[in-house]
């Protein structure tokens, strides 16, 4: 993962978006809004290098800068250096790659760091690193006689080595914890700010706490995760109004208001295989 909103060479990103814009007026505005600064508790701070964050334009510039610096370079790199097969998935700074064969991601790694380099930007030292993962990473980690695979996150899910009902290998995606524990800290927070607010204008803005959730963690392998989730909300929800009133409030009411108000948890995303599968 590189480090690319704070360390954006400007006028190398200026010279790739002329490559594509020739309109002098729109390259002018890009050039303001770079050296626009940023306002930091208060004070402002200019901008030399890298590209606001916060900036609505920033993640646009940013994946202009990543095109020409990973995407294209990635391509030539897989068809010219790699002998096996290689993965790439890449969604703004964050990105992920697979690799049949260790001696290939080590060299990739050490081309990769010497290409960002020469763009100003750096690998992110905590987030980088190599792994053994895929459907014999179990049987190699026993045969050295080392716990199970290492797991990563990206994307907000956590991936794993997993097994399907019938033994075969699968990938398990569940909700990062730290994910999962800022968000009920955040709905606990709000619903302490609106204890005193009607129930069905609590309740129409849980459903929509809860509805987004789903819609986006609601992946294959990650029931339980979304289960979890809803139930958290509920005990927040009747320890709040059982604060309240001062007394607590009975689980058959409770339940009442859970069941009108918050979604059921669903999975709202199928295997790739089954949402692409498209018979005419």
């Amino acid at each position: 993962m590189p480090r690319i909103f704070d360390n954006i060479d400007q006028h190398k990103l200026m010279q790739l978006v002329e490559e594509r814009i020739s309109d002098r007026r729109v390259l002018k505005l890009i050039r303001q809004w770079l050296r626009a600064g940023v306002m930091e508790e208060g004070e402002w701070k200019n901008t030399e290098m890298g590209s606001p964050q916060g900036s609505v334009i920033s993640p646009l510039l940013a994946n202009i800068y990543l095109h020409y610096v990973f995407d294209l370079w990635v391509d030539v790199w897989r068809r010219k250096c790699a002998r096996g097969e290689v993965i790439v998935v890449r969604y703004a700074d964050d990105n992920v790659l697979g690799f049949q064969h260790r001696a290939e991601a080590d060299r990739f790694l050490a081309d990769f760091q010497e290409r960002l380099h020469k763009f100003g930007l750096e690998l992110h030292p905590d987030k980088t690193r190599l792994l053994e993962f895929g459907p014999y990473a179990e049987e190699n980690c026993k045969r050295r006689g080392q716990a199970k695979p290492a797991t990563f996150d990206f994307l907000g899910f956590t991936h794993i080595c997993g097994k399907t009902r019938s033994g075969r290998y699968t990938v398990l995606r569940q909700t990062m914890r730290k994910r999962l524990q800022a968000k009920l800290g955040e709905v606990k927070a709000e619903l302490r700010r609106r204890m005193h607010d009607r129930v069905p204008a609590v309740g129409k803005w849980l459903r929509a706490v809860v509805e987004g959730h789903i819609r986006y963690y609601g992946v294959p392998t990650n029931y339980p995760a979304l289960a979890l989730f809803r139930a958290q909300v509920e005990r927040l929800w009747r320890r709040t109004l059982s604060r309240r009133s001062q007394h607590p409030m009975r689980w058959e009411r409770a339940r009442r208001l859970f069941k009108r108000w918050l979604p059921k948890p669903r999975i709202c995303h199928p295997y790739p295989l089954c949402r692409l599968g498209v018979i005419t």
